[in-house]
């Protein structure tokens, strides 16, 4: 059985396009996760992803997890919330000054709280001062994702009010997989 799917490719092309959300009131922290662990990604990868269908990542090996997080320019930063991990941002730098954001989003238990608006301006951000962290790179001259009708309903608005525009959308027919979450019969 399959779905339709419509892919969004948003990006901004200077620092200046970011409009920054408010920051939320309480006990919010984000930090870089410096140490790149797999387990870790896993676990938020499933978390923030389960209910949604994230689906690529769930095969690959410890090995491939390693060289993903491994590479130069690639950063996670995770949103915490009272010291509980509420959701993160990946991302990875590519060739000609062009850093993409891999992943976002939040743990379903953390939605709704204007938690998202706020990681993802950080994570915007830390991708255009990508390189004063990663010297072998060229300073970002464009910071891009993609989003998709699978995604939260409230992805686009908040990428949109962030400072992205649209540059290429797709329709495709995917076949329906079970994305379990972090573990089966998980919040979702």
């Amino acid at each position: 059985m399959s779905t339709t799917v419509t892919t969004w490719s948003l990006e901004q092309t200077s620092h200046a396009d970011l409009r920054p959300s408010a920051v939320p009131e309480g006990d919010l922290r984000i930090v870089r996760a410096e140490v790149p662990s797999p387990e870790f990604s896993r676990f938020l990868y499933t978390a923030v992803g389960g209910d949604i269908h994230w689906t690529d990542r769930l095969d690959m090996t410890y090995a491939q997890w390693e060289e993903a997080l491994g590479r130069p320019g690639t950063e996670t930063w995770v949103a915490y919330e009272k010291g509980t991990p509420a959701g993160y941002v990946e991302l990875e730098a590519q060739d000609e000054g062009s850093v993409e954001i891999v992943y976002f989003g939040l743990i379903p238990a953390f939605r709704g709280r204007r938690i998202g608006g706020h990681l993802l301006s950080y994570g915007i951000a830390r991708a255009w001062d990508l390189a004063e962290r990663h010297p072998s790179l060229i300073p970002t001259k464009r910071v891009w994702l993609h989003t998709c009708s699978k995604d939260g309903p409230h992805a686009m608005d908040n990428y949109l009010r962030r400072g992205f525009t649209l540059f290429d959308t797709r329709t495709e027919q995917e076949p329906e997989t079970a994305a379990p979450g972090p573990w089966p019969g998980a919040h979702g």
